[in-house]
Order: structure tokens, then sequence, then C-alpha cells
């Protein structure tokens, strides 16, 4: 009788082990243990945010270390008339700097897009709650924006699909193109119509830069497809109204905070999302029409995060530097 073949033990680990779900699953368990460790003792935090070193980077800033104390060691301990050819000191760890800069350290926008890709499923749909848990974390850490998939028990259902583009919102009575601001190309102009919650201002004297500015950042969210917007209209209705959200276009990483202003769009034009022209030409450019994006709401009670694009290159976190040299 034929014996059945042996599996090795590197099958047996390939075929029970998910590479990319142990990723995932290690990546979270840093960052969270990472959070941990500053929120109990905050002066670490600082201690780190101030000689600019990232925690999740330690390994790399240690190589950094070591690699020029044994190069300025053998400068030290090299013979005068064998040294006379060799670089200085500060040429050596300008070197050093300069490949762990170009092999290890990478931006925080590349960062996420590479988080992004080894997260999201190759098929645009609803993501499941631990995809969620995971890139909460991902765009916290990295944007500095407290994104939440849920918020005080709300969840869209779907943080993850197709943004189009939408048309200017009427701020006023008598709001015009005339006088409404633009994008420098390829501008969608005005809607016929107003948005999900009427005029932002009864007069153009009563427009206020605030208000102008939600509508300028502006989305449209599918609320009318929510299972129980019928149910609960009246405190939906105002609990989505201005609510803040952070989208983020998974392809180039480019992220804004805007607040829904509008309901849409329709199911059948496949998108989940609208955007402003403001949004989408910061998102993807001004022949940006349609994209992939994630949208997850903004956990800002205080509301201290300003609508506008994320810049999160030049912003710090707290304990870890995202600050470009």
């Amino acid at each position: 009788m034929t014996q059945p073949a042996k599996r090795t033990y590197q099958k047996f680990i390939q075929e029970k082990v998910d590479s990319e779900f142990l990723r995932n699953k290690l990546k979270l368990k840093s960052i969270e243990t990472k959070n941990s460790l500053f929120g109990r003792y905050p002066h670490v935090a600082k201690f780190f945010s101030e000689k600019g070193v990232d925690l999740g980077k330690i390994r790399q800033h240690s190589a950094k270390v070591i690699a020029t104390g044994a190069l300025t060691g053998t400068l030290l301990f090299t013979p005068p008339i064998i040294a006379k050819n060799i670089p200085s000191v500060t040429e050596i760890v300008k070197n050093v700097s300069d490949i762990g800069g170009n092999s290890l350290d990478i931006s925080p926008q590349e960062s996420l897009i590479n988080d992004l890709k080894s997260t999201l499923p190759q098929k645009v749909s609803p993501l499941n709650r631990y995809q969620e848990k995971t890139l909460e974390q991902v765009l916290t850490e990295l944007t500095g924006v407290p994104a939440r998939a849920s918020l005080e028990g709300e969840h869209l259902n779907t943080t993850y699909g197709y943004i189009g583009a939408e048309q200017h919102l009427a701020r006023y009575p008598g709001d015009t193109m005339a006088v409404h601001p633009k994008v420098p190309q390829l501008d969608e102009g005005m809607a016929p119509g107003l948005g999900a919650w009427g005029y932002f201002a009864l007069s153009k004297s009563s427009l206020t830069s605030q208000l102008a500015s939600d509508e300028e950042w502006y989305v449209a969210v599918q609320t009318l497809y929510l299972p129980d917007w019928n149910s609960r209209q009246p405190y939906l209705q105002n609990w989505y109204k201005y609510r803040k959200v952070l989208v983020v276009n998974t392809l180039n990483g480019n992220a804004v905070v805007a607040d829904i202003a509008d309901s849409g769009p329709a199911d059948w034009t496949g998108k989940q999302f609208g955007g402003s022209p403001e949004v989408m030409n910061y998102l993807g450019g001004p022949r940006y029409k349609k994209g992939v994006v994630l949208l997850f709401f903004v956990d800002d009670p205080e509301n201290k995060v300003p609508l506008g694009p994320v810049e999160y290159n030049k912003i710090n976190v707290p304990g870890v530097t995202l600050t470009q040299a």
C-alpha cells in the first residue's frame, strides 16, 4: 500500500496560517501597545518626540547609532598615515543617515498607502469589523485625525466605496456661481437644488466663515439607505447634519476632513459617496471625478479638528514625529 506523502512543517504552517492576517494582527497589537505606553507614561512620549525618534522604528535608529559608532571607532584607531584619505567623521555619519533614510524611513503617506494595500480587500465592498478596527488605528496614528468607523452607535452601510464628483451647493437664497468660489479647473458648477439640510445661511449677510467652510468641504452619504432611517429619521437627520468625516483616497493617500451636508448618491449610480468640487480636487486633482475612498467619522466632541486638507506629512502626532526633515 502506498504511504501518503508526509507534510513538512513548512507546508503545514503555510496551510494553517494566513500571513496577511497575522501581519495585520501584529501591526494592530503594536499600535495598541504603543498607544497604551504613551497613555500611561506621557513623559516617555514627550522624550521620544523631542528626540525625533519614532518608537515603531527604534531598531532602525539603533542600527544607525551602532553603525556610526563602529565607523567612528575605526577612524580613531586607524594609524594617521592610512587615515589620511579616509572621509571625515561628519561625512560618514551623513552617509549612514542617508542610507538609513533611503532604505528604512518612508513618509507617513507612503506608510499609509502600504497599510491600505495590505488591509483592504481587492474588491470594493463593506469591511468587516476587524478590518475597520485595524484601519481606525492606522488612520489615527498616521494622519493625527481620530477616525472611527462607528461613532456614538451610528455606522454607515459602508466605510469603503466609490466617491463621485458633486456640484457646489447654494449657501443662501440668491447665491450664484458669479459670487461662489470655484476650483481652478473643471469646476462642476452649482446644483439646481438644495442640499439635504437646505441653505447653510438664511441670507448672504449671515453667512459665517464656518458655514462657508461647511459648504466648501462637504460630502454626501447615503443616509436614505440606512436600515433604520425611516424609524429614527428625526434623530438621525440631526445627528448626521454637518457631521465630520475623514475621507482618504486609497490610491494616493490624500486625505481631507469634510462634513456631511447632503444625502446621496442614488444606489443605481454605483457610488456610495459624493464630494464637493474642493474635496474631489484635493483628493485627486481636477480630473478626479470618481474613485475609491475610505470614509470614517471624526471623533471630535470639542470641535478642534478643522475642515479641509489633512497634510499629515507636516504635522506631529503625540509620540510620533511626522514632520519631514
